[in-house]
This record gives C-alpha cells, structure tokens and sequence, in this order.
C-alpha cells in the first residue's frame, strides 16, 4: 500500500509540468525534468528537501541515472544536446550534442553508452558521452516513446507510438533484431522485469501490456482508467505503479494477479514520477502546486 509522508516544495512555475525522473540509489537523490522552466531539479529523498536547480536544459525531457557510474543524464529536447551531471556533485559536467529533439534515454551499463531516442526525426542514436561522438544511428519505425536496456538479455527496448509496437535494438550498432507488434494503440511508458522476461508497455488508448520480450507473445492486457504515461516496476513487491494525468491518479497493477489493486489520488496533470526501489519510496510530480508527493510502500 502506498502511504503519503510528506510533500517537496519546488521553484514555483508558470503553466507547465515535468517530465521524465530517475533515482540516483546510493544517495537517495531524485532528478527530474522540468520542462517548463528547461532545468533539471535535484531533490534530497533522505531529509526531503528540494536541493538545486540546474538551468541550461530547454524542454527537459528524458532523464536516467547511470548508477556505477555516478552519472545522470538529461535531455534537452529545446537545444538538441544531453546533459551529463555528477550525481555527487550535482553540477554539469559536459554537454553533448545528441540530435534534433532527444527524449526518451537508455543506459547500456555493460559498453557504458547511451541510447538517445529523437521525437522529431524518429531516429535511435547510440552516444559515446564520454567523447561525445555519434557511435551509430538508426531510423526507427515511427516517433519513440520512452525506452530502456535489458541486461540480462543485452539489448534496447524502444516504444513506438505508430505503428504501435517495441523495437529490439543491439547494442553494439543499434541493428534492429526484432520488432514486436503491440494490439493497443499508442505505446508510451516502459519497464522491464529482466530475470522474468517481460516489458510492461503503458498505452494511450488506456492498457498495460505484457509481453513476453523472447517471443513477441502478449501475456496479458491489463484495463486502467485512463491514458498512462511513466510507469515504474517494482519487482520486490510485484506491484507496476501507472502515473495517469487525467484526472491525476496512480493506478496500481498486481503484476501476479495482473489486475489493478490501488488507486491513488494526486492532482490534475501528475503524468510522471520515480521510484526508489532501494528505499521502496515513489516520488510523485504535482504540477500545479510545485511540489512533490513523497509516498512510502509499506
């Protein structure tokens, strides 16, 4: 069950929200994008509290932690470029040029490269952010959504939203091995349970989908009450957390009995969060109100 504890206040903003969130797990410390002011806000999960504001970021969007290698980086879908922040520090360390409209992002924790999925010209581009050279691109079937890397399987996952489905990627040049068709329309929010193997796809038209990522086979599709956005899976729990805008709610699926058992209120718009799973503590983003709901799993 997901109990609130307290709420963050954030930098007040005009009309606008946030996007994508990650949780560095050793310190406890939650980056997300915000696109409305193009800065990325740091906040203290141990002592609750909102820490720094990193500006030079125009329309924030995807954001990942490289956890072994204390970095995190932020898109910029405004400027074209990634941000590649010291998660100890909390400072930019370099900026990379990574196409027209960045979004979705992908850690490959094995080559220590990143996957850059472009909303504007559709295409997945591999990073070396260390030298900030293009290492290899690929032209995608139609506009990403959010993706991720599986390291037990060693490969990218990238939703697409039309036709609706998830691209198999290889890491090493971004060849596509696969391309599994999903029955709901607009492929959006992304987790995957690697020792299990099966993605969880959050679609527009109101749906979780699993899918077996080995076959292609649909396990299930799970009903929720709205269009979803970020998902988070929580495997120590069985529980996947669905953020829905409208009317601002989490929905809760049981991922055993693979039906939604909680729902939780949030607040108009609340269309992403992060989730610690270290500390089993969901961090929800309330753009109305600037701040942000802290909720404990107990």
């Amino acid at each position: 069950m997901l109990l609130i504890s307290e709420h963050v206040y954030l930098p007040p903003h005009k009309s606008g929200g946030f996007d994508h969130a990650d949780v560095h797990l050793e310190g406890g410390r939650v980056y997300v994008a915000h696109t409305v002011t193009g800065s990325v806000e740091i906040i203290d999960g141990e002592h609750a509290k909102h820490l720094r504001t990193l500006s030079g970021c125009p329309e924030a969007s995807g954001i990942v932690c490289a956890q072994n290698e204390n970095m995190v980086f932020a898109a910029s879908r405004g400027a074209g470029k990634i941000l590649v922040i010291d998660a100890q520090a909390n400072r930019v360390l370099r900026e990379v040029k990574a196409g027209i409209m960045p979004n979705g992002l992908a850690w490959d924790s094995r080559r220590k490269r990143l996957l850059v999925a472009d909303v504007e010209d559709n295409h997945a581009r591999l990073v070396d952010h260390y030298s900030g050279k293009l290492v290899s691109a690929l032209r995608l079937a139609g506009r990403p959504r959010w993706c991720t890397y599986s390291s037990e399987k060693d490969q990218f996952l990238v939703n697409i939203r039309e036709p609706a489905g998830v691209a198999i990627l290889a890491p090493e040049d971004l060849l596509q091995k696969a391309f599994m068709p999903v029955s709901v329309a607009g492929p959006h929010g992304l987790d995957i349970d690697d020792q299990n193997g099966l993605a969880y796809i959050a679609c527009d038209d109101g749906s979780v989908v699993v899918l077996d990522v080995s076959t292609g086979h649909e396990e299930a599709v799970v009903p929720i009450g709205g269009s979803p956005d970020v998902i988070w899976l929580n495997t120590a729990k069985h529980r996947l957390y669905c953020a829905i805008g409208r009317p601002g709610v989490i929905e809760v699926i049981d991922t055993e009995k693979l039906v939604v058992d909680e729902k939780v209120n949030t607040e108009e718009g609340a269309h992403t969060f992060a989730f610690d799973k270290k500390r089993q503590r969901l961090y929800a983003f309330l753009p109305r109100s600037c701040r942000t709901a802290i909720y404990e799993e107990k």
